[in-house]
């Protein structure tokens, strides 16, 4: 037991499809607890009756799941969307009660489960962090010595005295995740933090979680980008519709998890399934991905050599916005290859509600021959997130040389055609 930062036993969350939980301030709270034991007689008829009502809306998010981490154990959380991930990490970081089971947790925990969670929009960014570093229960002078720190990998100097409230999307995460990295957790609970920042910053994530875990604190990170989990992670755990099914090395728990089809569609009409949303107020919608060629034919199979097409097609939402789009497609370890965004040709589109369409044109493809899986995503004018899609689907491409001469097998990610000169004999 010692050893042990993390033990799961029998966990499980039910949720009420439908049911909003009502909100309850401290008041009601209080009263509850005065007039409870007058409430208790009589009423086990009515939980009953209530029990029985809602069995039948409800849906498991987390079933019997069991696992233990040890101390300095630094652990991946893989799964498809709706596996019960996001759910876990709530209970674990009591942000959630669970419907049934046991967790211990044994150290200080400190969790990024959301950009800016446990941040009073009102306060300001120096404030929030010493709220932060309360609630963990440490000292002032202790948050004091780290403060300078957190300031400065945060880069967020010029505004540190302004609310939270005004700071951009960018801003808020990266000092949300740097008052859970450095206020010195002893379990160090992130989700989906890559989600959102520039590669620096992502980069930089990555680094300060490898250090929080050379330092022998545990560490349990849930991410899409399985590319950062394998880098960072030695175990993982497969989350399946609810079900812990594996737990073990994380390369293998990768292949299992890339091998079941995460990629859901092979074809040049890719339609967006629901379990490919992974973020976004939902503002615009992406509903498909065509992929054609030059003359307009669909295919999704192209040769190195041939320039290709990809066509959003967008569901305004409200009735008036302005979008930006962006397309990625990533190889089999999740690694994100190549990237285009719209807003490094143009500027974001003013749209009202109805049906758009956002296309790319790639003059020279770039990709070396594999099958890629493609997402995309619509942002903003000011960075906020209206959808976020990922895996909706596959793009080849064929080992085929220019002129169909021969094989073509290129190393490297990416191939470039650039100009040579070559004096003969």
């Amino acid at each position: 037991m010692g050893d042990i930062a993390v033990r799961v036993d029998h966990l499980s969350k039910r949720y009420r499809i439908g049911h909003r939980e009502p909100y309850r301030a401290l008041r009601d709270t209080l009263t509850n607890a005065i007039y409870a034991p007058f409430r208790h007689i009589g009423s086990a008829s009515r939980r009953s009756r209530s029990r029985s009502d809602s069995s039948d809306a409800s849906i498991w998010a987390l079933n019997d799941v069991g696992f233990d981490i040890r101390r300095g154990e630094v652990v991946g959380v893989i799964g498809r969307n709706g596996a019960g991930k996001s759910t876990l990490l709530k209970i674990l970081s009591r942000i959630t009660w669970p419907t049934s089971g046991r967790v211990e947790i044994h150290g200080r925990v400190g969790s990024l489960l959301e950009v800016g969670t446990g941040f009073h929009p009102e306060l300001t960014g120096r404030e929030n962090i010493y709220l932060n570093g309360a609630i963990l229960g440490m000292k002032r002078r202790e948050v004091a010595r780290k403060f300078d720190e957190i300031v400065a990998f945060a880069e967020v100097e010029q505004f540190i005295d302004t609310p939270v409230k005004r700071f951009s999307s960018g801003m808020y995460m990266r000092l949300a995740f740097a008052v859970a990295a450095h206020l010195e957790p002893e379990i160090l609970l992130v989700d989906e933090v890559l989600a959102v920042g520039d590669a620096a910053f992502q980069k930089k994530c990555l680094g300060k979680m490898g250090a929080v875990a050379h330092q022998g604190r545990t560490v349990i990170f849930v991410s899409h980008n399985i590319g950062a989990i394998k880098s960072l992670c030695h175990k993982g755990i497969l989350l399946e519709q609810g079900v812990c099914t594996r737990m073990g090395p994380i390369a293998e728990l990768a292949d299992i998890y890339l091998g079941t089809g995460d990629v859901t569609e092979s074809s040049p009409v890719l339609a967006v399934k629901d379990e490919c949303r992974i973020r976004g107020s939902g503002a615009v919608r992406i509903e498909r991905i065509t992929i054609e060629d030059d003359s307009g034919q669909l295919r999704n199979s192209f040769a190195v050599w041939e320039p290709l097409r990809l066509s959003l097609e967008l569901s305004v939402q409200v009735e008036r916005t302005t979008a930006s789009c962006w397309i990625l497609f990533s190889g089999r370890d999740d690694q994100v290859i190549l990237s285009t965004f719209q807003y490094d040709a143009m500027d974001p589109v003013e749209m009202t509600r109805g049906t758009h369409r956002c296309a790319a044109r790639l003059d020279v493809n770039v990709l070396v021959p594999g099958m890629y899986a493609v997402s995309a995503g619509v942002f903003g004018r000011y960075g906020e997130i209206y959808e976020w899609v990922d895996k909706v689907g596959s793009l080849i491409i064929e080992p085929r040389m220019h002129l169909g001469k021969g094989f073509d097998n290129r190393l490297g990610l990416t191939t470039i055609v650039a100009s040579w000169k070559a004096d003969a004999s």
